[in-house]
């Protein structure tokens, strides 16, 4: 035997692992009940032009969708925790006790920008005291 079919033999054994491990994986997403409803994946999958009747693949973009949540999420924690390090620094001689984390949407807008999400936001400018109130109810 020479080196190419060796080496096609060691791809071809590769590849029937890699289809077993695929295929072991697809059948335990049929006992797996992701976070997000196999509904709201199908119908977010259906306004985008894909429909599918099978239950596996539906579960397989629902994981990932949550993956992708969680991993955002964690990164804008890590911007959260980085910018109330910064806060500290400057005010060392107020011993801030109070330790919670406010994630805000430039945290949030960070962390979507690191995976090719560009997410701004709307300033919010109030024309008048009144801006906001009841039309009814206002004194123009």
């Amino acid at each position: 035997m020479n080196q190419q079919q060796q080496q096609q033999q060691l791809g071809d054994g590769r590849r029937h692992d890699d289809d077993a491990v695929l295929a072991e994986f697809l059948s335990s997403l049929m006992d797996y009940t992701p976070t997000i409803p196999d509904e709201l994946v199908e119908h977010f999958l259906g306004k985008s032009g894909f429909h599918s009747p099978d239950v596996r693949l539906i579960r397989l973009v629902a994981v990932a969708t949550q993956k992708f949540v969680a991993d955002v999420a964690s990164d804008a924690l890590q911007h959260c925790k980085a910018r109330s390090a910064a806060v500290v620094k400057d005010k060392r001689d107020k011993q801030a006790k109070d330790k919670r984390l406010v994630l805000t949407m430039e945290d949030l807008s960070r962390a979507l920008r690191e995976y090719g999400v560009n997410a701004k936001h709307q300033e919010y400018f109030a024309d008048s005291p009144s801006t906001g109130m009841d039309p009814a109810s206002r004194e123009e």
